[in-house]
């Protein structure tokens, strides 16, 4: 299990109580509907890495927030789409369709600002037969008129019938204590099921993995495609003095992307490391050395060598 960020608010020790509740709701979409952004909201505390690019999240990440009558563990999972051309993509839409037929509430996410689409209403129909209690949630409700929500209510009332639907913004966090709490109601009765101080599931190498990810997003925009992995090769804290040295391989398919990260002379891939080495030792609460290495493997993401490393 990853140790808690040393700089996040200190929870408070949680006593059993009679009718707790506790279970795994399941977050689910298109991608980029904002599932990373809302389960970090949710949490109170980042969990899961976030970026503008489409299908930023490759693999199911647990987020944890547990209350004295409850513990909700969130499962934020990759966009759900059309997946022909690589390997990568057929195992990350397979990622998210498993974990909703083994959570025990489903959360149906929508941009609201782009509106219901044709992809929206697949999953809306798909989810229409499954088991769990699903709660439909309309993202991103900052960014249009409220008079503009009628029609998505209506459709989705049509396409998921007796569902709750939830209007949120998980960017500026309005409404997101509602659905909390009507995510909490609607969870079975049973014991906590991991300690009141854990955040998330993913080891310490996976966390320091996305962080790095992220800034590789970020840093270089628009410029490096979706094709691009990091994965950590080496993880070791010394004894001796609080150092966590991290070295890690960033995969691009083509010598043209390995350019485009390195910048002029080795600049944008410094800047990466500099970004990441800010979260993670705001996340590890100590120092980090990071190093970061560029090779390229062609077809990379249909290796199932490397996606294995990925979790895929």
């Amino acid at each position: 299990m990853a140790r808690r960020a040393r700089s996040s608010p200190a929870l408070p020790a949680v006593a059993p109580q009679a009718n707790h509740r506790c279970g795994f709701v399941t977050l689910l979409g298109r991608p980029n509907v904002g599932k990373s952004t809302l389960t970090n909201a949710l949490v109170g505390v980042k969990v899961a890495i976030v970026s503008p690019k489409p299908q930023t999240t490759r693999t199911r990440l647990l987020g944890i927030r547990t209350f004295p009558e409850a513990q909700v563990i969130f499962v934020d999972t990759p966009g759900i789409h059309r997946h022909e051309g690589s390997l990568l993509n057929k195992r990350m839409v397979d990622v998210a369709l498993a974990a909703v037929q083994d959570t025990d509430v489903a959360v149906f996410m929508i941009d609201a600002q782009r509106g219901i689409l044709p992809d929206d209403e697949a999953i809306a129909r798909r989810l229409a037969e499954s088991k769990p209690p699903i709660l439909v949630v309309l993202n991103k409700i900052d960014l249009l008129p409220r008079p503009a929500l009628l029609p998505l209510f209506e459709r989705m009332a049509a396409l998921l019938p007796e569902r709750e639907i939830v209007p949120v913004s998980a960017r500026s966090g309005e409404n997101t204590q509602d659905l909390l709490n009507t995510i909490r109601a609607a969870l079975p009765e049973g014991p906590a099921l991991y300690p009141d101080d854990e955040l998330t599931d993913q080891s310490e190498r996976v966390i320091a993995q996305e962080f790095i990810r992220e800034q590789l997003f970020r840093v270089t925009h628009q410029e490096v495609p979706y094709s691009t992995a990091v994965v950590i090769e080496e993880f070791h804290e010394r004894e001796e003095r609080p150092l966590l040295t991290i070295r890690a391989v960033i995969y691009v398919e083509r010598p043209s992307q390995r350019v485009i990260i390195l910048g002029e002379r080795g600049s944008r891939l410094k800047e990466i490391g500099q970004q990441a080495r800010k979260q993670l030792e705001a996340f590890f609460g100590c120092k980090i050395f990071l190093g970061l290495f560029v090779k390229v493997v062609k077809g990379w993401t249909n290796r199932p060598g490397i996606l294995h490393e990925l979790g895929l």
